[in-house]
Order: structure tokens, then C-alpha cells, then sequence
């Protein structure tokens, strides 16, 4: 493990709001050049390993103008986080051994977008509307018949599982059923990652040697998918899987010494994959390390605000020994570093 490093000449941190092509070729012999000036060793090497963990790291969350910016209470929420978190990557080369990056991942027809749904005139309900139990039952919303045709469920058993599914949410203690505008749709630019982000992350795999590993979550239309981990429901009304618990990556995470999450949304994507991660491996707890100012809650003026969702999951995380820590500081000075990290 190196100390921390200058940026390189190439990088514009006042970039990262805009979308571009990145110049791999030029970023390969940049990387090169970087590890050699630096004394950079390929990743296998690093006798304590070190993951970045970053959820959703992509336009559609991260870049204004885009679906589902996540600007959080002061506007600027994700552009702020990922101007960090560049800085934070480069300047930690030396330290993170791989990156492990999820990418939300969805088509027009899922529970969660408006065709899925429409009340007895046939309307779909719009942006951030809130399905509860009781608008299911009282009829308020229903599955639309051709959307449940996609979605490979029979007439009579649509309305069954919608009404499991909001059930199945409340009885867990998950948010209740939220229609999104569309985002994160597979093949758009919205669903890639944001280009100063993915310069930075291809700058790592070049200068370390290491292969960034990436997670797709959020395919199937029946169930929402906020946590990397796993999906909010797992099972249907006649108990079939709409998903299951993504082990392979627990056990991946488990092989880190250090686990750093960064990532949007800090209400839900983030928040939900944390709780899982700590109530399949609590164990892990005392190996992660959340970074505060590079992610960000839901906050849509008018409409929802989960800042103090965000904040009150943090918190928990933090009971069950987590570290709640800040970008800007040297990671050797974080807590319970300095023994995790020692060669």
C-alpha cells in the first residue's frame, strides 16, 4: 500500500456532470506511465486487500438532466459525490485492490414503472406515486392486462401477486411500492456509468492490474431490486422465485480486509444494500467503511424527501459497527485501519 497520490494531468474534476466518450487508449499508456512514475504494483500483490464497493454509479442517477438525478437536499447531491469520489480513487491507486461496481438495470414493464399499472379508468399512475396495500385492495391500482402479458402472468394471477408483492413490502418494513420514472434502461446512456466515474475506475484496472468486477441487478419485472444483494421480495403469491440472494458477491466481499461503499442512492440502493450485506455477514461489520460524502438520499422537492431515511440507516449501520467516514480523509486515519491495513 502506497500513501496517497496527486491527481494525474489528465483529470478535470469539473468534467464529471458532463457525458463523453473515454479515450481508453490514451487513459492505457497514461496508467502505465502513472504506476511506473509511483512505484504502483499490480494488485495481487497487496497483502491487505481493499474493495470499493460502488452502487450505481451511473447517468441516470448521477448526471443532471438525466431520469433520476439524485440531488439530495442541496440540489447537487450526486454531482457533488462522484467529483469526490474520483478524487478519492485517484489518489488511492496505491490502496484499492478492486473495484466492484452494480449497475441498476430495467425495461419499460416492471411493477415499478408506470405501464405496469392503471386505475379503473385505464390511467397510469405517474412519477413517485406510492402504491400502498390498501390502494391494491381497494382497487385503486391494478395490473394492466398487456403489462402482465409481458410479464408472463396469467389474468387471474396478476392482481394476486400485486397484492402480495405491496403486502409482502409493508409486512417487511420496505418502503411501499414507488412508481419511478423510467431510469437505468438497458442500451440507453442513462444506464451507463458516468464517464469521468468509469475514466477513473479503467485508470485503476490499468495501473494496479485489476479487473473491475461488475454486478447487473433490477431485470425482473416483477419485483423491485434496490439492494445489489438481493431483490425487496423473493418470492411470489404462489410461492415462486422472482430472485435470489446473491451469494457469490457476499463471498467475494468477504475476502476484502477493507469494504468501502460509495454509490447512489444513499436512501435506497446503498442503504438497502448495506442492511443486507450486514444481516447475511454482521460479521463484515467492523470491515466497512461508508463513505458519507459521496452518496446522497432521494429528494424531490414537492414530492419525497428520504434525507432523514438516509440518515437514521446510517446511523443504524454505524450500532451495528459499521464506520460512517468522509472521503477527504486519508484512509490509514480511519478507524481500525491502521491494524486491518498493516503489512
Amino acid at each position: 500500500m502506497t500513501g496517497e497520490l496527486p491527481l494525474p494531468p489528465h483529470v478535470d474534476l469539473e468534467r464529471v456532470s458532463e457525458v463523453w466518450r473515454v479515450d481508453y487508449e490514451a487513459r492505457f499508456a497514461d496508467a502505465n506511465a502513472w504506476a511506473s512514475e509511483h512505484g504502483l504494483e499490480p494488485a495481487a500483490n497487496d497483502s491487505r486487500r481493499v474493495c470499493l464497493l460502488g452502487v450505481d454509479v451511473q447517468n441516470t442517477f448521477c448526471t443532471p438532466g438525466f431520469e433520476l438525478f439524485v440531488a439530495g437536499r442541496s440540489g447537487t447531491g450526486a454531482l457533488d459525490d462522484n467529483r469526490r469520489l474520483c478524487a478519492f480513487l485517484y489518489r488511492n491507486l496505491g490502496a484499492i485492490t478492486q473495484s466492484v461496481v452494480t449497475l441498476d438495470t430495467h425495461q419499460a414493464f416492471q411493477i415499478f414503472h408506470a405501464p405496469f399499472l392503471v386505475d379503473g379508468d385505464g390511467r397510469h399512475p405517474g412519477p413517485y406515486t406510492l402504491v400502498t396495500p390498501e390502494d391494491v385492495a381497494s382497487g385503486r391500482w391494478r395490473v394492466d392486462d398487456d403489462a402482465a402479458d409481458i410479464a408472463g402472468l396469467a389474468p387471474a394471477q396478476a392482481g394476486e401477486h400485486l397484492r402480495t408483492y405491496v403486502e409482502t413490502l409493508a409486512a417487511g418494513g420496505k418502503y411501499d411500492l414507488t412508481i419511478w420514472p423510467f431510469h437505468a434502461m438497458l442500451g440507453g446512456i442513462g444506464h451507463a456509468l458516468v464517464s469521468a466515474v468509469e475514466e477513473a475506475l479503467f485508470f485503476h484496472v490499468i495501473a494496479r492490474r485489476s479487473q473491475t468486477r461488475f454486478e447487473i441487478k433490477g431485470r425482473n419485472p416483477l419485483t423491485e431490486h434496490y439492494s445489489v444483494l438481493g431483490p425487496e421480495v423473493l418470492r411470489g403469491s404462489r410461492g415462486e422465485s422472482l430472485g435470489e440472494r446473491n451469494t457469490a458477491l457476499i463471498e467475494h466481499l468477504l475476502g476484502f480486509d477493507v469494504v468501502i461503499v460509495v454509490g447512489q442512492a444513499q436512501s435506497h440502493c446503498v442503504a438497502w444494500t448495506v442492511d443486507d450485506l450486514l444481516g447475511d455477514v454482521p460479521e463484515i461489520a467492523s470491515r466497512l467503511y461508508l463513505l458519507e460524502d459521496c452518496s446522497s438520499p432521494v429528494v424531490v422537492p414537492g414530492a419525497v424527501d428520504y434525507t432523514d431515511d438516509a440518515d437514521e440507516a446510517f446511523a443504524r449501520f454505524a450500532e451495528a459497527g459499521a464506520h460512517v467516514v468522509r472521503s477527504t480523509e486519508a484512509i490509514a486515519n480511519w478507524p481500525g485501519t491502521a491494524a486491518a491495513l498493516a503489512h
